[in-house]
């Protein structure tokens, strides 16, 4: 196991967690971006600020996690990137009051995994992501108190496994949009 204190919006601290995982481990099969930050606040009241901190979390740290990733997976020719994003980055799915940093950033992966997929391809690389609806974090209760939530953290680990596993080699560029009810 290979434990590496990081922020994932900063390019450096991420290349130095994937030069750390290749000297450990020689190779990067799977990559999980599951890093993520709410802010709630209205639009209106919204700084730059919280916005770019919300974004550079979500989205930038994916894209350097996948970009490290998809390097050394295209040397190997081989890997799998799973990223998380959300129904709240889904287009015809309900929104909440507060959260335009947080769904702008999700609609964002969920983008970046399409293309990723389509680039990844030739180098036998799948590219998907799993938008889950209410899980039983922390982050929901301080996004949106009053969802119950639908699955737990362990509920999503499950589908996570499937999809790195070969069983969910058919879902590349997929975006598994998981609705789920209490």
């Amino acid at each position: 196991m290979l434990s590496v204190v990081g922020e994932v919006s900063r390019e450096e601290d991420v290349q130095a967690l994937f030069q750390q995982a290749m000297q450990t481990f020689r190779q990067v099969d799977i990559l999980v971006n599951c890093a993520g930050i709410v802010a709630v606040r209205p639009f209106a009241e919204m700084d730059a600020s919280t916005w770019d901190h919300v974004l550079g979390v979500n989205l930038r740290g994916t894209f350097l996690c996948c970009h490290e990733a998809f390097r050394i997976m295209a040397a190997q020719r081989s890997g799998v990137i799973v990223n998380l994003s959300s129904l709240s980055g889904v287009k015809g799915v309900e929104k909440y009051p507060g959260l335009s940093a947080y769904n702008v950033s999700k609609a964002g992966v969920a983008s970046l995994t399409e293309i990723l997929a389509v680039e990844g391809r030739p180098y036998n690389i799948r590219v998907c992501a799993v938008s889950p609806g209410a899980v039983d974090t922390e982050m929901l209760k301080q996004a949106a108190p009053h969802l119950k939530a639908g699955m737990t953290p362990e509920d999503l680990a499950e589908i996570l496994l499937f999809m790195v596993d070969e069983s969910g080699r058919m879902l590349s560029g997929t975006n598994l949009e998981i609705f789920s009810n209490a």
